[in-house]
């Protein structure tokens, strides 16, 4: 109990981060000795800036305004206990098609063999209908049976009801294909939005992989 404590409060205070490599294939990550959750998105989506703000840091993820700016899978080490993982987006980015092919089977390998992950936090832009590059990422998930939730970002960039009617929409087309649909939180990086429900997630994950190590 002392240690979910202990966790609970590094969780929601202001956690200790540091950076601990970049790496371009799997077999390169740190050990997995450790629980990692990892974000992945769209290109362009607000990843770096939702994990700055789950981080309370302003430049532990490099923002940029050019989508495809992540190329690396980067591993960040959270209070001496647990990784949080940068992966490179997916769809439209500024590069040619070799190097897109390139990054998706980087991504592809590190989901299906790394054995560490508990939970991959899947960012879907809140302010648009549903895209098909999301949901084919999501039924690549669910087929081989990675755990996710779905974050929805930037819900501060319009009104509460052109957000919930968006991820109305998304719900509906995931249910076409769906028997039942994963968590989803609303966020935003701005006003902190949903960084508690988002956090809280995470916990369940690391709680999960304490308790089957045991």
């Amino acid at each position: 109990m002392e240690r979910n404590t202990k966790s609970i409060f590094a969780l929601f205070s202001i956690m200790k981060y540091s950076f601990i490599k970049s790496s371009t294939e799997w077999k390169m990550c740190p050990p997995p000795d450790k629980p990692e959750v990892a974000f992945i998105g769209r290109s362009n989506v607000g990843k770096s800036s939702l994990i700055n703000a789950l981080l309370k840091s302003k430049d532990a993820a490099k923002t940029s305004g050019t989508p495809g700016k992540t190329q690396v899978i980067n591993h960040f080490l959270i209070e001496e206990q647990w990784y949080m993982v940068d992966l490179p987006g997916y769809g439209y980015a500024r590069v040619s098609k070799v190097e897109r092919v390139k990054w998706e089977k980087m991504v592809k390998n590190y989901l299906l063999n790394r054995k560490n992950l508990v939970c991959l936090m899947v960012l879907i832009d809140s302010r648009i209908p549903p895209q098909q590059s999301d949901l084919d990422f999501l039924a690549f998930a669910g087929k081989n049976g990675i755990p996710f939730a779905i974050i929805f970002t930037k819900a501060d960039k319009q009104s509460p009801a052109k957000t919930q009617q968006n991820i109305q929409l998304f719900k509906a087309k995931m249910l076409q294909n769906w028997e039942e649909l994963p968590k989803m939180i609303i966020t935003s990086a701005q006003s902190g939005l949903g960084r508690e429900d988002v956090l809280a997630v995470i916990l369940e994950g690391l709680e999960e992989f304490e308790n089957n190590q045991e």
